[in-house]
């Protein structure tokens, strides 16, 4: 008789698994055992018939976040059950995992609304990767580490420009710190971390103040009347002149959003693609204008069907140089446009806020401060020309 110890079989505690759907695709979902009893986890991911190159990259994609999702569970179990009793105990998580996963959280929480928050957190690690590789862990990280990454990103390229030597404005580097700090401060919440190494530095460089780039009236009636290569483009941009609409909105942007209220006028109800808010905005005709004929089209068609972003502000740095305007265009400067014209003609800065679709006025007034008080200037001066009249 054999003396032969058999050993049990642990069960993995969240495991990968897939369901197919009648659609032909995959659902991925987590098999989580946990004190004898098993739950499962859906991830709203899918792998999808692979019948193009993209198709193979997308499942990749999905497939690795899964991955990462799964990891994050896996090292909350082991934290729920075995404490954290030693303060120099780091979890070795690898940490673009950990973003990947943070990041695909704060998407579906926000019901996909938030998808600029999504990609920056994807730039993110673009630079973590560039600075120290894709195996980097929690454990490694210290002040040394976090030093070290903001001397990076003072020489690091923009990703946006490809081969350019283009770097990153200081603002935007400020902007990465502050998202890898609020990185540590996530795991610190799950038990990753014991501090934010970050929080260790002194004299963190601050980033330029943002100035307000936008067109004035007469540059607004220029463009006008100044021809480009793309009327679907000019025609957009201008719509962004008078609406204030963001670029995401404006593409995304159906005829079925397109409205009449009680008095005939026209008021576009939409949902931000940045914030996930709905809104209500009353546009003028100067505006409307703008709109390409429908042509038969049914509420749910694009209104402007628009090349990439990249691809625009090639033609509008042309547009802006036929019209012998020194300035960057960008929709930006357009939604800038808007809210500084409105200021002009003394709309109130609630007014202002509440159409371009802000949380709070102060957010409003945080950017557009200094054109209020030039404006304000400006009103003030008028007292100067009082000299020299008689009663």
């Amino acid at each position: 008789m054999s003396n032969k110890k058999t050993t049990p079989k642990v069960k993995e505690p969240v495991r990968l698994r897939f369901k197919n759907l009648a659609n032909g695709n995959r659902s991925i979902y987590l098999d989580i055992y946990r004190d004898g009893n098993r739950g499962y986890e859906f991830l709203k991911l899918y792998i999808i018939p692979e019948k193009t190159p993209g198709d193979k990259e997308k499942n990749k994609q999905s497939l690795q976040l899964a991955k990462a999702i799964q990891a994050k569970h896996i090292v909350e179990l082991q934290n729920s059950e075995h404490g954290f009793t030693d303060n120099k105990t780091r979890s070795n998580v690898n940490v673009t995992d950990y973003i990947k996963a943070l990041a695909e959280k704060k998407r579906n929480e926000s019901g996909a609304g938030k998808r600029g928050t999504f990609q920056s957190y994807n730039s993110l690690i673009y630079h973590i990767e560039k600075y120290g590789g894709c195996k980097t862990t929690f454990k490694q990280i210290d002040e040394k580490y976090c030093q070290g990454f903001i001397d990076y990103l003072k020489t690091a390229r923009n990703q946006n420009y490809g081969k350019g030597e283009n770097t990153l404005n200081p603002n935007t580097q400020v902007s990465y710190r502050r998202m890898f700090e609020t990185v540590f401060n996530a795991a610190i919440s799950d038990k990753i971390m014991i501090n934010n190494p970050f929080k260790q530095i002194k004299n963190k460089p601050k980033g330029n103040k943002a100035e307000i780039n936008y067109l004035t009236i007469d540059e607004v009636k220029t463009l006008e009347d100044t021809q480009c290569q793309r009327q679907d483009i000019k025609s957009a941009f201008l719509f962004s002149c008078y609406t204030g609409l963001r670029y995401s909105d404006i593409k995304g942007l159906t005829w079925g959003n397109l409205q009449k209220d009680n008095n005939g006028g026209v008021f576009i109800n939409y949902v931000q693609k940045k914030t996930g808010k709905q809104q209500y905005l009353p546009i003028p005709q100067k505006a409307i204008g703008y709109l390409p004929e429908r042509n038969g089209a049914k509420d749910n068609n694009a209104v402007f069907e628009l090349p990439s972003a990249g691809y625009i502000n090639v033609h509008l740095k042309q547009w802006a140089y036929t019209a012998n305007i020194a300035k960057e265009l960008s929709f930006h400067v357009g939604r800038h446009t808007y809210a500084t014209i409105l200021l002009s003609l003394g709309a109130p800065i609630e007014t202002i806020s509440k159409n371009l679709g802000h949380s709070e006025i102060r957010i409003t007034q945080a950017h557009y401060a200094a054109i209020e008080n030039k404006l304000q200037r400006q009103a003030v001066s008028l007292f100067d020309k009082l000299d020299g009249l008689t009663d």
